[in-house]
């Protein structure tokens, strides 16, 4: 462990030591995300205030980027800026100049960059095309800096820029929610100030596909609130590319008994592909979405995961992995033709099954959206002709909150996802020269969206300018600029809710599952990894008549647990207090501190949870030392405070969720909804074990707690104390009469 641990830390100070400096920029005090490419800086600092305004002539009336930088300068620094003539004393200009800026790349690149110019009394702002000028608003709004006595200030100098990767994803993945319209426009207009040009949008059941109205859940998007959302982003140069799941994790679908019969081998995961339905289904939902998505140039048909291609009883061929891959490849072909009919470039994962043998047979214009590790590979598909994406996940498996930062894990050391998008975009890419970069955000576990944000920025940053901003820059400058200056201590909050969720996450034991069936596979085969795992903790043990002895069930084996949970709810407190403060002094995204308060509330409860649980058991074991001593109304005061203490816990529970509930309500949809009588239907993935499946509704959240079964305890319990007040002669009396004087 500790050799590891040596390695680990050697390896970590040695990466370090190769990552770019702070910006100039940064260390005079202003942060910019992305970090520009190239900047030249005078000594002085230009004042700001009411007195400037703006000529916009150049542009046509209700320019984007006029709109954005007269509404975000009103909401973020209230100013009122003016429109004025070109004459005017202190002026932002605003302009477009095709050649302004001689950046390095193809003609996409190009009508990206701009050139921003700040002196004491003019700014201008020139796009080498109108998205060009859109980016350089972006940066001169961010550049602002408040000082200590409220005024505001920018750096003067030159600023040109422009982004290294022409394609840059986040993704949206709705597999187990569905955000309501003004959030995902607000995520646009995010999106946007970090100059994310690319959503892929996973849209599973949250979409109406009239062709087959079964499949949308209750309350899906329609095709006119889609397009909406895609007009809303092409105003401000981003493309909602949707991404459809097809033919693997198919559950969303195969669920339905109308297309039961395409399943492969009987599992709803998979679509059989040596059925001709199976294309003329998933076709039919991508014309769906096609329909709903004009304006955009891509579309995403996933194949992610297609572990079983061929095994249909329906297919010709053995199923081997030669097979398997050929008839993936087919799929991508046929997937292929058709979307360019409709003017669609594909993407896909191109991973298991597909063999790199078969490389030839891809089509050429496919973009890869999983660049891989084996130069071998990558070189032979870049041969090819095909192009990538520098993948990176920001989400996997983990509970509540991301593992953004380094942590100690139980097998020691473990990197951040935070390091890891700068390694994967950064490092990886340099040999590849992919076209974009797809940070991914996994819906499996259920994390709410608003704790993807720092890293859908730091992915927003290497995907723009890999290499020009350190890790530790890149979170300052998101801090200061999604919460606002007056935000206090954030890193140390992430930090924290890391901690609290890690423990969250490793206080639950993990059993076979005693209410769902054995799945059916995995990406090893048939058969593997079928076993199915809860999460839950011991019910306390009941007292036993006549004597009320009890077997515990908080023993030795949770010692550790229960040391950690007392750190936990100490650690809780001030982090929640921490969270109250910036919820006042934060000028932005107010809301997202009121989810991770939520998950804060969730976390502390699960720490007094574990500590009640025990302390429970210690009130038995005083009732049982009473009931030694002959002393039995003691016993029974002790069984008492033990209820109670049962019951207060459960009622946090239902407070905590309640609470919980209505936080992620005001930006989602409720999950499993029921719509116009239309009820959600729902049915567990035959190969994945996603947590936020477990349930149809937000309670998975609570799902390891319920399973425990405090409320029938306190129901066996009352039992048992009518029971013990019988035979000891007492007589029978509601349970708070019979409560100790002190507990």
């Amino acid at each position: 462990m500790k050799v590891r641990l040596i390695v680990v830390l050697i390896l970590l100070t040695s990466l370090a030591s190769a990552r770019p400096l702070p910006t100039d920029l940064f260390l005079r005090g202003h942060s910019v995300l992305p970090a520009p490419q190239m900047v030249q800086l005078r000594p002085e600092e230009v004042s700001f205030d009411g007195t400037w305004s703006c000529d916009s002539s150049r542009l046509v009336p209700n320019h984007i980027a006029l709109k954005s930088l007269l509404k975000d300068l009103k909401d973020f620094y209230s100013i009122d800026l003016k429109r004025a003539a070109s004459q005017s004393r202190k002026s932002i200009v605003l302009s477009v100049a095709a050649g302004t800026v001689k950046a390095e790349g193809g003609p996409e690149i190009v009508q990206q960059a701009y050139r921003l110019t700040i002196l004491p009394d003019r700014i201008d702002v020139v796009g080498n095309s109108d998205q060009g000028l859109f980016y350089g608003v972006q940066t001169l709004l961010q550049l602002y800096k408040p000082t200590p006595s409220g005024t505001l200030v920018l750096p003067a100098g030159t600023i040109e820029d422009w982004p290294v990767h022409n394609l840059r994803f986040l993704h949206w993945d709705t597999k187990h929610h569905q955000d309501r319209m003004e959030t995902l426009k607000r995520y646009l207009d995010w999106s946007a100030r970090f100059k994310v040009n690319m959503i892929g949008f996973e849209l599973e059941d949250k979409f109406e596909y009239p062709s087959h109205p079964v499949i949308g859940a209750p309350g899906a998007f329609t095709t006119a609130q889609l397009q909406e959302i895609v007009d809303y982003g092409l105003e401000r140069y981003i493309q909602v590319v949707p991404q459809i799941q097809a033919p693997a994790h198919l559950a969303y679908v195969l669920k339905h008994p109308e297309f039961a019969d395409l399943r492969a081998d009987g599992s709803n995961y998979q679509a059989c592909l040596c059925d001709p339905r199976t294309y003329d289904l998933i076709f039919s939902m991508y014309d769906d979405v096609i329909k709903a998505t004009k304006g955009v140039r891509y579309f995403f048909v996933s194949t992610d995961e297609v572990y079983y291609a061929g095994i249909c009883s329906k297919c010709d061929k053995p199923y081997n992995p030669e097979n398997r891959s050929l008839k993936w490849v087919e799929f991508v072909q046929k997937a292929r033709d058709f979307l360019a009919q409709r003017n669609r470039q594909m993407l896909a994962w191109v991973e298991y099954p597909f063999l790199f043998e078969h490389t030839q047979l891809l089509p050429k214009d496919v973009i890869n959206g999983v660049l891989g590790t084996n130069p071998r590979e990558i070189r032979a598909e870049i041969e090819h002709g095909i192009r990538h994406l520098a993948y990176t996940s920001l989400q996997g498996e983990e509970l509540l909150f991301p593992n953004n930062f380094s942590y100690l894990g139980k097998s020691g050391l473990a990197g951040g996802r935070l390091d890891s998008v700068f390694e994967e975009i950064s490092e990886r890419t340099r040999p590849a020269k992919p076209i974009g970069v797809y940070g991914a955000a996994w819906d499996d576990s259920g994390l709410h969206s608003e704790t993807f944000w720092l890293g859908w920025a730091t992915v927003a940053q290497y995907g723009w300018s890999p290499d020009m901003a350190p890790v530790e820059q890149t979170i300052t400058n998101f801090m200061n600029i999604y919460y606002g200056p007056s935000a206090t201590s954030m890193v140390e909050v992430y930090q924290s809710m890391q901690r609290q969720a890690r423990f969250f996450e490793q206080s639950w034991d993990r059993i076979v599952s005693r209410v769902r069936a054995p799945g059916y596979g995995n990406s090893n085969g048939k058969g593997i990894g079928t076993t199915r795992y809860d999460w839950t903790l011991p019910v306390p043990a009941l007292p036993q008549l006549p004597g009320l002895e009890i077997v515990r069930a908080y023993g030795e084996r949770y010692q550790e647990r229960l040391k950690e949970a007392e750190q936990v709810a100490l650690e809780n407190d001030g982090l929640k207090r921490s969270l109250f403060q910036n919820m006042l002094n934060c000028s932005r995204n107010r809301y997202n501190l009121e989810v991770f308060l939520s998950l804060a509330d969730l976390t502390g409860h699960q720490a007094r949870l574990l500590m009640g649980l025990k302390r429970i058991e210690d009130n038995i074991e005083s009732a049982h030392r009473s009931a030694l001593r002959g002393n039995p109304e003691e016993a029974v005061g002790n069984l008492v405070s033990a209820y109670e203490r049962a019951q207060r816990l459960v009622a946090e529970r239902k407070a905590t969720f309640a609470g919980l509930q209505a936080t992620w309500e005001k930006s989602r949809y409720p999950k499993g909804q029921e719509v116009n009588g239309r009820k959600f239907t729902h049915i567990l993935d035959d190969v994945k074990d996603h947590f936020a499946d477990r349930r149809s509704d937000l309670t998975y959240m609570i799902a390891p707690e319920e399973s425990i079964g405090l409320d029938k305890w306190m129901d066996n319990l009352k039992a048992i104390i009518q029971a013990y007040l019988k035979r000891n002669n007492l007589p029978e009396r509601p349970l708070e009469e019979l409560r100790l004087e002190e507990d």
